[in-house]
């Protein structure tokens, strides 16, 4: 016999605490023993029993759809004229107006109306439905730490798994597209001749991650691929075996959902290296593009004829290109820095500038700190802050190194991370935030609003290496979506906290008076070592003039000249501290 007893409340007790009371005892049903089964049982004395009363409970969690909110306006237009008066017209509108002046009933309308129109303006003018609350509050009123949540994971459709070359947001604020390149840069790798390796490269709609929405496919697998800011219907991308193609998403020629290159450089006149990275330039046709490959070389291009490039230089120190050639492994263009000045990492760790108006000395070609400023193996990113476009940052080694056009040294150097970074970029919307991805799967966050010495925030994406990232940049977004890439061709698309994404009051110009103060003290340095550069000289000068004279204390000069160097440099330091109070 199954017994059962039926608990019942009404619905507004839900939720409630038990409230337990001490009762009497009730005997549901009592099951007398038969003779039939004494057999089967035995008696034990004492008999333990336990029992569990405790019900079970579940808990479920539901993610609801992001709400995004945006601001519009209304546009209000003069109406309410008869059919034969114009409103355009001065002449007609002013007729109107003074003969219904002398009609009585406006003029009784007018009457009546104006004491209440007179008592709304009076309430209007007592409170201020338009004032801005803690204005000149400058605390951070969010409490929240630095935080990023995994929102949907975009996963290579080959069957073979190939890197993430290059990730690339759409340039428009409505849309939500990224487009993806991948690509297989280990040389001489065993899946490189897999006859099912894919060529395509997709774009991604980031409200829709099982099927992507246009797949590229070009002569060769992409290793960079960038928008057209001017013609977002356009995409450009550069290949494995050095070819530049061309992309029109307003004619696919191919079937639906295949997009096939355009138009595509020929061997002969291409690079004969990968394509390391690819921008489009300021130009008066909106065609042109730039490219840079570790063969050394450096080419412009028209996409409406790409048989042969624009211009092209090779990436040498020495003008004539007799020099040491440096392969180009990561490429910066920003119009607002300059519609000719260019920035290029290399392989061998060294940054370069390239600025085209000067390319009658040295080929337009600049090298920043060759020695010990310089990173250790390949410069993954390089690339301007974008508020500040005098100060650039670029990615290698197991550091992330801060310059400035003005000194040829950086002038900030992150802490060795503890493995091989791959990457990184700015965040569009802060000054002081940049991205860093490495080698075993982790995003590091810095942000110097928040500490200058170690990161801010570090998320776990995966067990793969990390191989690109790309922030979107669209206003309404707000900087807060952050594309990952990783080796094993999956793109994780991130949403960092509202810290990370909006900008603090005053942060433009509390970034931009550090960087100004690190500057300052690496021209200070330079001009110490050149100071004693030049100290050594004249001791080394006089030592052979006293070699030669037979006379005078060596160390006594060396002492003199030392003192004075040491008061000029104490001079400068207190000359520039009373310019900067002055300021």
């Amino acid at each position: 016999m199954e017994v059962a007893y039926l608990y019942s409340k009404p619905r507004s007790e839900f939720g409630k605490s038990c409230n337990f009371s001490d009762g009497e005892t009730q005997v549901l049903e009592s099951i007398l023993p038969t003779e039939e089964h004494d057999d089967q049982f035995e008696q034990r004395n004492p008999c333990d029993a336990t029992f569990n009363t405790t019900p079970y409970m579940s808990e479920t969690e539901v993610n609801t759809d992001g709400v995004i909110m945006k601001n519009t306006s209304m546009r209000h237009t003069e109406g309410g004229w008869p059919k034969d008066v114009d409103f355009t017209e001065q002449s007609d509108v002013t007729r109107f107006r003074k003969k219904a002046e002398k009609d009585e009933s406006y003029q009784n309308t007018i009457k009546m109306l104006g004491p209440i129109v007179e008592r709304s303006m009076k309430q209007n003018n007592t409170v201020d439905v338009y004032e801005q609350y803690f204005a000149d509050d400058q605390t951070e009123h969010c409490s929240e730490p630095p935080s990023a949540k995994g929102l949907a994971v975009f996963r290579d459709q080959s069957e073979i798994k190939r890197s993430v070359t290059s990730i690339n947001w759409h340039p428009e604020i409505k849309t939500s597209k990224i487009a993806v390149s991948y690509s297989i840069l280990n040389f001489q790798d065993d899946r490189l001749e897999d006859s099912r390796l894919s060529a395509s490269s997709y774009i991604w709609d980031i409200t829709n991650s099982n099927k992507p929405l246009v797949e590229l496919v070009p002569p060769s697998p992409l290793c960079c691929i960038r928008y057209n800011p001017k013609s977002t219907d356009t995409l450009v991308g550069g290949c494995y075996n050095g070819l530049v193609t061309y992309f029109d998403l307003r004619k696919p020629n191919g079937p639906v959902g295949q997009c096939s290159s355009q138009m595509s450089s020929v061997v002969e006149t291409s690079h004969h290296d990968p394509v390391s990275d690819i921008f489009w330039i300021s130009s008066k046709t909106g065609h042109q593009c730039a490219s840079v490959s570790t063969d050394g070389k450096m080419m412009w291009w028209d996409t409406r004829k790409l048989k042969e490039p624009i211009d092209s230089i090779i990436l040498s120190v020495d003008s004539k290109g007799d020099g040491i050639t440096l392969g180009g492994s990561s490429l910066e263009y920003n119009t607002e820095a300059g519609p000719t000045k260019y920035l290029v990492g290399t392989e061998q760790g060294t940054v370069i500038s390239v600025n085209l108006r000067n390319r009658k000395l040295n080929n337009g070609v600049t090298v920043y700190d060759n020695g010990p400023g310089k990173h250790l193996g390949q410069v993954f990113s390089i690339q301007r802050n974008p508020t500040h476009n005098k100060f650039f940052m670029t990615i290698g080694d197991w550091t992330a190194k801060i310059w400035t056009e003005d000194v040829k040294t950086p002038i900030i150097t992150t802490k060795y991370h503890n493995s091989y970074l791959t990457g990184g970029c700015w965040s569009p919307t802060r000054p002081g935030v940049f991205y860093i991805t490495s080698a075993d799967g982790m995003l590091d966050v810095w942000d110097f609003c928040h500490q200058q010495e170690e990161v801010t925030y570090s998320h776990k994406v995966g067990n793969f290496a990390l191989s690109s990232i790309g922030v979107q940049g669209n206003v309404q977004f707000g900087g807060k979506f952050v594309a990952v890439g990783d080796s094993n061709g999956s793109v994780s698309l991130l949403e960092v906290c509202d810290s990370l994404a909006i900008p603090q009051q005053n942060e433009k110009a509390v970034i931009n008076s550090m960087f100004e103060r690190e500057t300052k003290k690496e021209k200070n340095l330079e001009a110490r070592e050149r100071e004693l550069k030049r100290a050594n000289i004249l001791v080394e000068e006089k030592k052979k003039q006293h070699e030669q004279s037979g006379n005078g204390d060596e160390n006594e000069d060396m002492e003199v000249i030392l003192s004075k160097i040491d008061n000029d440099f104490m001079h400068l330091l207190h000359n520039e501290d009373d310019e900067d109070g002055k300021e």
